[in-house]
C-alpha cells in the first residue's frame, strides 16, 4: 500500500460480452486528496467507479482500501466501507420526495415502525440547503435536471463517507451552482475526505484537483500532479493524437443560403408569454442561449409538437405545416434530440438496431407488415460507422455502451429519417473533448449538405464556436441575436441576464407581442 493512499486499484479488468472495458488498469487515491479520473467516453473512467462503487464486480483484479484487500460486492457494502458515489447520469426514485431521496440510505438504516416526517424534512432541507434552495417537499418528477442533479449531490453529502466519488457533477449545473459545490468539495477535502472527480471540463479540473490520472480505451495512461502537467498535455494524453481544431470552420454569410428551412411566427408556449418569431437557413447552425430556465427547450419542444402551443404558425421550406404531435414533426422532416438522453432519447434495454431504427420504421416494413430485419442492420451499421459509435456489433444493448457513444446512437436515430431540420438540446452534455469534436464536425457537415441545425448549450464556448448566429433567450422571449462577428461570452451573458438590450448594430430577432 502506498503511504498516506486510502484506496488502492491494482490490475483490474472487467469486460462486457466482446467489449474490454478495462484492462490491467491501476489507480491510487491519497487521503485528503481530489484526485481527477480522465478520459475520453469508452475509456473506462465509469465502468472502475461501479466497480468501486460495488454495482460491477471485476473479472481481475484487487482493491485495498485502507490497507486491506476489500471485496464490494453491492452498492450497500460500498456505503459501509464508507465509499458514495454520485452518478453521472440521475438516478433518483421520481415519485418520492426530494427529503426521501437524500435521506434513503438513513431510512433504511434506522427501521422504525413509524417515520417522524417532519424531522426527516428538516434533516433533508439542511443538507439541501447547502446546495440550493429547493423544498425538499417536492417530488423529484417535478424537478428541472439541473435540479435534479444537486438533489443527487446533497444525498452523497448524507453519507459518512471516506472516499467519494463525483462523476460529471456540473454536467447540468448553472455557473453559480457549479461554484457552490466547488465550495462543498473543498471543504469535504479539508476534513480529510478523498474524492475522485471525473470531468471534461478542464478549467475545472486545474482549479480544483491535486493529481490528475488519464485512462485511454481501457488503459491506464499515467497520473500527474496537475501543477506538473497543462490542459493540452492531458487532451493528448486522453486521445492518443493532438486535437488541433475543435470546432470547424463555419461558413461565411455568403456562403449560406438565403433561403429559410424552417420559419417560425409568433409561436406562444404559456399564457401571458410574447409570441416568438426566428428562422434557420439552409446551411447554417442556428444557436440557442440563456440561463436554466429560460425557456429555450421549451420554445423548441413547442415547435415540434412536444409540448402544446397556444399560439403561432410554422413552415418548412416556404410551406406551411401542421404540427400537433412529435409524429407530425418527424413526418414534415423535424427532429428533436432531448437534454435527458437516457430518459427520453433512448431504449437502454434495446439493441444499436433497434434504437436507430425506432424513429420510422415504415420505410423498413415488408409489403406483408413485418420489420425487414436485413434493412434495419444495413440502415444501423451505416449510421452507426458513419458517425464512428465504438461498439461490439449493431445488436449490443445500449445499456452497455459508454455515454459518448450513447449520445451518437441517439443522434443516429435522427439522421436515420433524413430529416430537413435537427433540434438538439445540449448535444454535447456529458461528452468528452474527442467525442465533442466527431459531434461538432458531423452538425457542421449537416449544414454544408443543406440541413437547418438548431443547437442549445450551456456551454458558451461551444455556442460562439459552433454557430452561425445565436440566440439569446430571457423569461421566454428571444431578448437579442447576435452574428458571428459578435458572438462574446460577455454579450450573451449581458442579453441573457439582462443587463443589456439586444446591441443596436445586431439583427433582431422579433418577438411579436
Amino acid at each position: 500500500m502506498t503511504a498516506a493512499a486510502i484506496l488502492e486499484i491494482r490490475d483490474i479488468s472487467k469486460s462486457f460480452g466482446a467489449i474490454k472495458a478495462l484492462t490491467g488498469v491501476d489507480f491510487t487515491l491519497q487521503r485528503g486528496e481530489i484526485h481527477a479520473l480522465c478520459g475520453e467516453n469508452g475509456a473506462g473512467k465509469s465502468t472502475l467507479m461501479n466497480i468501486i462503487a460495488g454495482i460491477l464486480q471485476p473479472d481481475e483484479g484487487t482493491i485495498r482500501l485502507e490497507g486491506q484487500n476489500v471485496t464490494i460486492a453491492s452498492p450497500s457494502a460500498a456505503q459501509r466501507l464508507g465509499i458514495g458515489l454520485v452518478h453521472q447520469e440521475i438516478a433518483l426514485c421520481q415519485d418520492a420526495t426530494v427529503a426521501e431521496n437524500i435521506l434513503m440510505a438513513a431510512i433504511n438504516k434506522r427501521r422504525a415502525p413509524l417515520m417522524n416526517f417532519p424531522q426527516l424534512c428538516a434533516e433533508a432541507q439542511k443538507v439541501m440547503d447547502l446546495l440550493a434552495r429547493i423544498p425538499v417537499e417536492t417530488q423529484v418528477a417535478d424537478l428541472s435536471i439541473s435540479n435534479q442533479q444537486l438533489v443527487e449531490i446533497a444525498k452523497a453529502l448524507t453519507l459518512d463517507c471516506r472516499v467519494l466519488m463525483l462523476d460529471e457533477p456540473t454536467a447540468a449545473l448553472t455557473e453559480t451552482e457549479a461554484r457552490r459545490l466547488f465550495s462543498i468539495v473543498r471543504d469535504l477535502k479539508a476534513r480529510g475526505i478523498s474524492i475522485i472527480y471525473i470531468s471534461h471540463r478542464m478549467a475545472e479540473i486545474f482549479s480544483l484537483c491535486d493529481r490528475v490520472t488519464v485512462f485511454r480505451d481501457g488503459r491506464y495512461v499515467s497520473t500527474d500532479l496537475i501543477t506538473s502537467v497543462t490542459p493540452d498535455d492531458v487532451v493528448r494524453k486522453m486521445v492518443g493524437r493532438e486535437i488541433t481544431q475543435l470546432y470547424p470552420e463555419k461558413r461565411s454569410a455568403e456562403r449560406r443560403a438565403a433561403r429559410p428551412v424552417l420559419s417560425v411566427e409568433n409561436l406562444s408556449y404559456r399564457e401571458g408569454s410574447s409570441g416568438v418569431s426566428f428562422e434557420v437557413r439552409a446551411g447554417e447552425i442556428l444557436g440557442i442561449g440563456g440561463l436554466i430556465g429560460a425557456g429555450r427547450s421549451e420554445i423548441v419542444q413547442s415547435v415540434c409538437g412536444l409540448r402544446p402551443k397556444l399560439s403561432g404558425s410554422i413552415k418548412l421550406n416556404d410551406e406551411p405545416v401542421s404540427i400537433g404531435t412529435y409524429s407530425d414533426a418527424v413526418s414534415a422532416g423535424l427532429v428533436y434530440l432531448s437534454e435527458d438522453r437516457k430518459a427520453s432519447g433512448l431504449f437502454l434495454d434495446l439493441s444499436i438496431a433497434s434504437n436507430i431504427s425506432a424513429l420510422d420504421l415504415r420505410k423498413l416494413t415488408t409489403p406483408l407488415g413485418l420489420l425487414d430485419r436485413r434493412a434495419e442492420a444495413r440502415q444501423a451499421a451505416d449510421l452507426a460507422e458513419r458517425l464512428g459509435v465504438r461498439m461490439g456489433g449493431i445488436e449490443t444493448e445500449v445499456s452497455k455502451l459508454s455515454g459518448g457513444n450513447q449520445q451518437k446512437v441517439a443522434i443516429a436515430r435522427l439522421l436515420s429519417v433524413d430529416p430537413k431540420v435537427v433540434i438538439l438540446d445540449e448535444p454535447t452534455r456529458g461528452v468528452d473533448v474527442g467525442a465533442k469534436v466527431e459531434i461538432h464536425r458531423l452538425l457542421r457537415d449537416l449544414a454544408d449538405r443543406g440541413v437547418g441545425v438548431i443547437v442549445i448549450s450551456s456551454e458558451l464556448p461551444e455556442l460562439i464556436g459552433l454557430s452561425d448566429r445565436v440566440l439569446v433567450i430571457r423569461e421566454g422571449v428571444i431578448a437579442g441575436e447576435l452574428p458571428a462577428d459578435e458572438l462574446t461570452e460577455e454579450a450573451i451573458i449581458m442579453l441573457a441576464s439582462g443587463v443589456r438590450q439586444q446591441p443596436s448594430n445586431a439583427r433582431v430577432a422579433q418577438n411579436v407581442a
